[in-house]
């Protein structure tokens, strides 16, 4: 794919340090936007065949100046306060920059009259309360969010939307389940399991993993078959849509931690609740349909949660390990 150009906003975190080796992968121009004070960890493997550009999204002028120096064939729109538990504690912090950074993207490219794909990034939650009877979730379900996350990721659903009928712009809206894998952020729920039990195993702290609602079910999927996906809807997504990325099959977070403990060199490790890691409210389950991408992209997961778990474990004995001492 010589000569195409991908821009990635939030090239440096956990997805978008995946999405960027897919790309170089197959011969592809990434440029990558990031705020000054971004860590860079995830991308030094490939820092040196990265263009990078410091950038806010959250104010115009920035972004103009971003897509004037990366000319993209290609956006994929990845930064974002992703926690969903952040969003309780700054609500107008969480829709700010989720939604204006989205806004700023497409006027800016309205206003250069750019004919780059957008893929737009939902989310699951954005279903929310989801009754037994519309299982699984599919894109006509109803949308009925229940945190400031899952708003914020309406509004830049539909934002998406009303951006193509009104300007005829390319863009694909994406509405991806879960995922996990190596270097998910140590907040959420699997990644934080998996460090906790990888500093057991080190020594670092007591055989006890703090946890809060294990009862809740979440469709899960790995990274690397979520940023296929996403490549998949890129190339060949039918402008307007929206397409869920699942696997159909839901997880209970319990079930999680079952097999992360299981997969640890320690004999027992206690289980305890933490009263701070509960919500306000909480989806009770969320399991997709895939039909639509697979029927109409050929698109679905091949890598089973198991294998995802595992190699997110790894990957916190390996950083741990690597810690000085």
């Amino acid at each position: 794919m010589n000569g195409v150009r991908i821009l990635i906003t939030g090239i440096t975190g956990f997805v978008g340090s995946h999405l960027a080796e897919f790309a170089l992968a197959r011969g592809v121009e990434v440029i990558g936007s990031l705020r000054w004070r971004s860590k860079t960890e995830h991308i030094e493997a490939i820092r040196s065949r990265l263009t990078l550009v410091e950038s806010d999204l959250r104010d115009m002028m920035s972004v103009r100046t971003v897509l004037e120096q990366a000319l993209p064939d290609y956006i994929v729109h990845l930064a974002a306060q992703s926690f969903v538990a952040a969003s309780w504690q700054t609500p107008g912090e969480t829709f700010h920059t989720n939604v204006i950074s989205q806004m700023n993207l497409l006027e800016a490219m309205r206003q250069l009259k750019s004919s780059a794909r957008f893929l737009v990034i939902g989310s699951s939650e954005e279903y929310g309360l989801v009754l037994p009877t519309e299982l699984p979730i599919r894109e006509t379900n109803p949308l009925r969010p229940l945190s400031p996350y899952a708003v914020s990721k309406v509004t830049q659903d539909l934002m998406g939307y009303q951006y193509f009928k009104s300007y005829n712009m390319h863009i694909v809206r994406a509405r991806a389940f879960n995922h996990s894998g190596p270097r998910r952020g140590e907040t959420f729920a699997t990644s934080n399991f998996a460090k906790q039990i990888a500093e057991m195993e080190a020594g670092l702290r007591e055989p006890v993993v703090h946890v809060g609602d294990l009862k809740p079910t979440r469709d899960f999927s790995d990274v690397r078959d979520i940023v296929r996906g996403y490549w998949t809807l890129l190339e060949r997504g039918t402008p307007g849509e929206v397409y869920n990325l699942c696997s159909g099959v839901d997880w209970s977070i319990e079930r999680v931690l079952a097999f992360l403990i299981g997969k640890s060199t320690l004999p027992h490790i206690e289980i305890r609740q933490d009263a701070a890691r509960l919500r306000p409210s909480d989806v009770p389950i969320l399991r997709g349909s895939r039909e639509k991408i697979e029927t109409n992209l050929g698109w679905r997961g091949t890598i089973p949660l198991e294998q995802t778990l595992t190699d997110l474990l790894e990957y916190w004995r390996q950083r741990i390990a690597a810690r000085p001492r």
